[in-house]
């Protein structure tokens, strides 16, 4: 009860989820853009595995904080720069951002056009599976590394377990509740599409980076991000008046 009645216990709390929610749209554009390469039944269901997988994580980090805070002791050297555990999995992660990003990119601009005349091909069920299962799987990849940073944030703002969770928990019942709209945001405007991957892109070199302790703040990024998304709001804007205008005069002749 004395929890309940603190207000700096509040404020930690409600900054927290404020900023793991801010963390976490990293993960529902890249679980966006996976989630949508499966058949419309199936999205759902790899949307809320994914983002479970994410909560399930993260809990099971805050439980192992001693190993946690562990891995930012260097375990060897290279070329005099410290290379800790850390390190290696934001390194690992960054790399696997960046290919699968590039990769998705080749996919939209380029091999799309080479499946059919509508972009589109026929897979079987066994595919379909296999793909389900892909999918699940580097969610599952990607999830940990996104969260072993959240956790590390948590760590340095908060001391209480019980706050960290409850903001861990919380921020993912956000994410989960956002992430479906946005996915049929971006699978709607292709070009959309095309910038959240190249945001990914962005995300796995500043993970690479960090890797090797050069430090991008997180702010540049989100501005660069909130930057070109408004100015493709208001390309979506045009392109739809032109549209509407083109269906008027259409209609009129």
């Amino acid at each position: 009860m004395e929890v309940l009645s603190d207000p700096n216990l509040w404020i930690a709390f409600a900054m927290l989820t404020a900023l793991e929610i801010v963390l976490g749209i990293d993960n529902i554009i890249f679980i966006s853009i996976l989630v949508s390469r499966l058949p419309p039944e199936q999205r759902d269901t790899a949307r809320r595995l994914g983002l479970g997988f994410a909560m399930l994580t993260r809990l099971l980090l805050l439980f192992s904080l001693t190993w946690v805070m562990g891995l930012t002791a260097d375990l060897f050297h290279v070329v005099g720069q410290g290379i800790s555990g850390r390190d290696i999995v934001l390194l690992l992660g960054g790399l696997f951002l960046l290919y699968k990003a590039t990769h998705e990119i080749f996919i939209e601009v380029e091999a799309r056009e080479q499946d059919s005349p509508d972009g589109r091909v026929t897979p079987t069920a066994a595919a379909r599976r296999g793909a389900y299962w892909a999918v699940i799987g580097q969610i599952g990849i990607i999830d940990i590394v996104f969260s072993l940073d959240s956790v590390i944030t948590a760590v340095g703002m908060v001391e209480q377990i019980e706050i960290m969770i409850a903001a861990v928990v919380t921020s993912v019942i956000v994410m989960l509740v956002a992430a479906k709209p946005i996915g049929e945001f971006v699978e709607r405007h292709p070009s959309v599409k095309v910038l959240a991957l190249a945001f990914l892109v962005m995300i796995g070199m500043a993970l690479t980076a960090e890797a090797f302790d050069a430090h991008v703040p997180k702010g540049y990024i989100y501005a660069a991000m909130a930057f070109s998304l408004a100015v493709e709001a208001l390309n979506i804007r045009s392109r739809s008046k032109r549209q509407a205008l083109a269906a008027a005069a259409k209609l009129a002749s």
